[in-house]
């Protein structure tokens, strides 16, 4: 892992130092704040307060259990919130934005819905507040080490402000637009891997019925034109073994899919990625509780009889 800046604790001259609160630490967002708190003083907050004390035992953060108190000295607010609903709750209302004081900085780093972003972000303006959506991609293998990928929307002065939180995490940072459009371009990678991960268990699939073994068949692919970060590493990684582990949920998926498919329906032609959200969407019914993303090809499974996997059942 790359060495990070780390930020001085001890304030001088009179300057009060600066404080980052960082909400959401879920499988995400646990390690994503240890890294932020080794650079900045970094306060965190989980709706469970378990989760706040393990990163504050395994860190430089401070935990803590009352929300309501929190964001009057907050210079810098991170979310890592499943939805855009938790997003609005935590910050509208009674929320943060009532609290934060004028020019504080708001960074949504989860997988929020862009129209709702556009919004808070307008909202937030008019209270003289900086907005900036920040989602990640890369899993939760690239949050511990802080190599994640992110991208980036809001306006040039806030992302330069953002960008030194966002580097304790990230390796890869594009600023791709406007807020809300970092939302938008996440929304939209998580639909295109999603449909080629369909594609390829599709084509696996199909070439176990005519007699090539699955792992030859992914080996041809990962030689051709075929290849894709699904057949390079969730294939050999979780889908051939029946491992099913890589830890980003089924129904996280469809929820990004879902996303993007709405941003596609307002451009009325989706046919390629619009057919595999609801192939997806329908097949979800027979996976049980809490199914791994991988387990699209158990969908396959289901439905022609064809395992691809090492014995797994069906």
């Amino acid at each position: 892992m790359r060495d990070r800046p780390r930020a001085s604790r001890r304030p001088s001259g009179g300057v009060r130092m600066s404080v980052t609160l960082f909400l959401g630490l879920g499988r995400m967002g646990a390690p994503m704040a240890r890294l932020h708190a080794a650079a900045f003083e970094t306060r965190v907050y989980d709706v469970f307060a378990e989760a706040a004390k393990a990163v504050a035992d395994a860190s430089d953060a401070v935990a803590v259990s009352d929300l309501a108190s929190q964001g009057a000295d907050a210079d810098v607010v991170i979310l890592m919130l499943p939805t855009s609903r938790h997003v609005e709750e935590a910050l509208q209302g009674d929320g943060l934005f009532a609290r934060l004081p004028k020019g504080a900085l708001v960074i949504d780093m989860g997988s929020s819905e862009p129209a709702s972003t556009r919004a808070l972000a307008a909202f937030a303006a008019g209270l003289g507040l900086e907005y900036v959506d920040a989602p990640v991609s890369g899993g939760i293998a690239k949050a511990e080490t802080g190599e994640l990928t992110i991208m980036v929307g809001g306006e040039d002065d806030a992302v330069a402000r953002a960008m030194p939180h966002l580097e304790t995490v990230g390796t890869s940072i594009v600023h791709v637009g406007p807020a809300g459009a970092g939302h938008a371009a996440k929304a939209l990678n998580n639909l295109v891997s999603a449909t080629n991960i369909a594609a390829a268990t599709e084509a696996v699939t199909v070439a176990k019925h005519f007699g090539i073994e699955p792992a030859t068949m992914v080996e041809v692919l990962n030689a051709s034109t075929g290849m894709s970060q699904a057949t390079q590493v969730k294939f050999p990684q979780h889908i051939l073994p029946g491992t099913y582990a890589s830890r980003f949920a089924y129904d996280l998926m469809l929820k990004d899919m879902g996303i993007a498919v709405q941003m596609a329906g307002e451009v009325g032609f989706a046919p390629v990625t619009g057919a595999a959200f609801t192939t997806l969407a329908e097949g979800r019914a027979g996976l049980g509780e809490h199914p791994d993303h991988t387990e699209i090809a158990r969908v396959y499974a289901r439905a022609t009889g064809i395992s691809i996997d090492e014995g797994q059942p069906l």
